[in-house]
């Protein structure tokens, strides 16, 4: 009994992890069911729209051209080391720990969907569903996974400006 919660312990810092690819997932699942390519819903007037759109480049509908392959594998070797920093610092300040959780699951939901490329012959590029904006002015579209990695470094940066470390204030006597 001991030894499992010893080891519930050590995994819960995975949790912001696990639900950032579940949340991530299911959501993109519902975009693809539920609106075709390029349709658009309004959910807040035209300040929130959900529009479905395929991105196969990288952040902000950066084109790739033909090297969708290569991206895949430097998404893949990004997250692997990711997965390692956040292991590293699994005993840091929460924000440390939760912020490399939220960037690890974006990364991993992302890479679930830039994987496909090796498994469909119509792979068309992540889906990006979150629409912002007024009228005709839109920030680039995005998903969960994208917000996740987003508030995950906010958290990182946070900690970095805000939090005093006392191993590196100086000491006097």
């Amino acid at each position: 009994m001991n030894v499992n919660l010893n080891l519930l312990n050590k995994l819960r810092i995975y949790l912001s992890v696990i639900f950032v690819i579940f949340i991530d997932q299911i959501t993109k699942i519902w975009v693809k069911n539920n609106l075709a390519v390029f349709e658009s819903w309004d959910i807040l007037g035209s300040y929130l729209r959900f529009s479905h759109v395929k991105n196969p480049g990288i952040a902000f509908g950066i084109s790739v051209g033909d090297y969708s392959i290569l991206v895949a594998f430097l998404s893949f070797s990004a997250t692997i080391l990711i997965a390692y920093l956040h292991w590293q610092e699994r005993k840091n300040h929460p924000l440390i720990v939760n912020g490399l959780g939220l960037i690890l699951g974006g990364a991993i939901g992302n890479l679930i969907d830039r994987s496909y490329i090796f498994f469909s012959a119509t792979y068309e590029g992540v889906v990006d569903f979150i629409d912002i904006g007024v009228g005709g002015f839109r920030w680039y579209t995005f998903n969960i996974a994208d917000s996740a990695v987003t508030v995950g470094i906010i958290l990182y940066l946070l900690h970095s400006l805000f939090i005093i470390k006392p191993e590196l204030v100086e000491k006097s006597d």
